[in-house]
């Protein structure tokens, strides 16, 4: 059974098949891109009218006819047929039907090669300022959190199992980190995805006396691309997104299986507000935990684009290929997931319930301290093996005894090493905590200049953020004006 009829009909004696039609259908994805591909329109027939290679007023009546299609679209008018194939073609077929022939010539000097890269490109940049917009806020609420219980004390954990003790607010500090390096990973791929590909035509470039460097500025671009190849075919730009993506998910979810465990009654750290909790359906005395298990669980799906769209491009033979079409929804997706749950986290760790004596209690049990008494050995002149030795059996003695080190006698402690009974050991997780004032510890003094650091970084960001926003926000406002540019 036949579908419709070809784009390109020189060529083809039959239409192509229905199911052919569907499969190679993307407008219902890259319809996202509708915006960004007018704005990418707009610079580009500009250029042709200022390089002569279109008459001045053709340029000018398809710059108006894109101003409309991109104002219905705005207004929800604008009537998406599935029979275009593609978001370029569904503008350029309303545009042929306002204006006429001279729509015609929109196409002159580019290939739908080089139009949906540069489509591609000009949304993933804004889609990186939302992301590390997001991570931003996120950032600030957990320093908003560390500076609000940085008094606390709680035990640190390796092998999930009582280690030493640290402040609260040097574990939520580290997640600070984490964010951190994740906004420098956006900001450099930020650099990689600001340049345009338009020029490039299909693959080999174009014959006609174009100015690419002007309409990347026109864009507020960086540059251009330097080779046509690369630059339709290679879609490492978005391989890199899906990456910092998911390296940025897999902190976020390391941090909400600390929620998890925290909030459970065997913790008791922390309870989460009521708006970001359920019940259950059969046990009423049920509170869940479940955004934060959401924000877990959803990982996973973010992982998963990565791996699809790596399998996509692995053996492709330059230049572009049709697989290509599949670039799009898993980067999409993954976009809409990672955002909807920065905007969740921020009010989800700002309205969190600290039980400072629970964590204070734990920090206090499982012999936190025994490190800080070997170590005393060790400042005392022992080795550290020894001493690690001696403590460990002093460890199996307190717990078949069922007591402290700050309940064990001076003779009891000889037992174990004769240096025992001279040295001076800390006896509080305190004592523990204020030893350790160096850059990178959990001292008090330095965790706060840590604390503070941080939060300059993080407005140093949104500032770039910011500026890069007006940048952008600038240069298609110029292009959206009535005046041609």
């Amino acid at each position: 059974m036949s579908g419709g009829t070809k784009l390109w009909g020189g060529r083809f004696q039959k239409p192509t098949h229905e199911l052919v039609d569907q499969l190679n259908a993307s407008l219902p994805f890259d319809r996202r891109l509708a915006r960004h591909d007018i704005l990418g329109s707009l610079a580009h027939v500009t250029m042709l009218a200022r390089q002569g290679i279109v008459p001045l007023e053709d340029a000018r009546a398809i710059a108006r006819g894109l101003r409309a299609i991109l104002q219905e679209i705005q207004e929800e008018r604008f009537e998406f047929r599935l029979a275009d194939e593609d978001i370029h073609l569904s503008v350029e077929r309303r545009l042929r039907e306002l204006i006429g022939a001279a729509a015609g010539r929109l196409h002159t000097a580019r290939s739908r090669n080089d139009q949906v890269a540069l489509d591609f490109r000009l949304w993933m940049r804004e889609a990186i300022l939302e992301v590390g917009e997001g991570i931003v806020e996120t950032g600030r609420a957990l320093l908003d959190l560390a500076n609000e219980h940085c008094d606390v004390v709680l035990p640190g954990y390796t092998h999930l199992q009582r280690a030493q003790p640290l402040l609260l607010a040097h574990h939520l500090h580290a997640y600070v980190a984490m964010l951190a390096r994740d906004l420098a990973r956006l900001q450099e791929l930020y650099r990689r995805v600001n340049r345009s590909p338009l020029g490039s035509g299909a693959l080999a470039g174009v014959p006609y006396p174009i100015d690419r460097a002007f309409v990347a500025e026109l864009l507020a671009m960086d540059g251009i691309l330097e080779n046509s190849i690369d630059a339709v075919s290679d879609r490492d730009f978005a391989l890199e997104f899906l990456a910092d993506l998911a390296i940025l998910m897999a902190h976020l979810s390391r941090l909400a299986e600390e929620l998890v465990l925290w909030s459970s009654s065997e913790f008791g750290f922390i309870e989460f507000d009521d708006a970001f909790a359920t019940g259950s359906s059969i046990m009423p005395q049920k509170k869940n935990p479940d955004v934060a298990e959401l924000l877990r669980g959803k990982s996973g799906r973010v992982f998963g684009h990565l791996i699809g769209l790596l399998t996509v491009v692995k053996g492709l033979p330059l230049a572009y290929n049709k697989d290509l079409q599949e670039d799009k929804e898993g980067v999409f997706d993954a976009l809409d997931t990672v955002a909807l749950l920065l905007r969740v986290l921020p009010p989800m760790l700002r309205t969190l319930r600290i039980d400072r004596e629970r964590m204070h209690t734990a920090a206090e049990q499982g012999f936190t301290l025994a490190t800080d008494v070997a170590d005393a050995l060790v400042r005392a002149g022992v080795p550290f093996r020894e001493a690690h030795e001696a403590v460990g059996r002093l460890v199996a003695y307190c717990i078949a005894e069922g007591k402290t080190f700050g309940e064990l006698a001076a003779d009891e402690l000889a037992r174990f090493h004769p240096r025992l009974a001279e040295v001076v050991f800390p006896r509080t997780v305190w004592d523990a905590v204020r030893a350790r004032e160096h850059p990178g510890g959990t001292g008090p003094e330095h965790v706060a200049r840590a604390l503070e650091a941080s939060r300059s970084e993080l407005e140093r960001t949104a500032g770039w953020l910011q500026q890069e926003r007006q940048r952008i926000d600038k240069a298609f406002a110029r292009l959206l004006s009535e005046e041609f540019p």
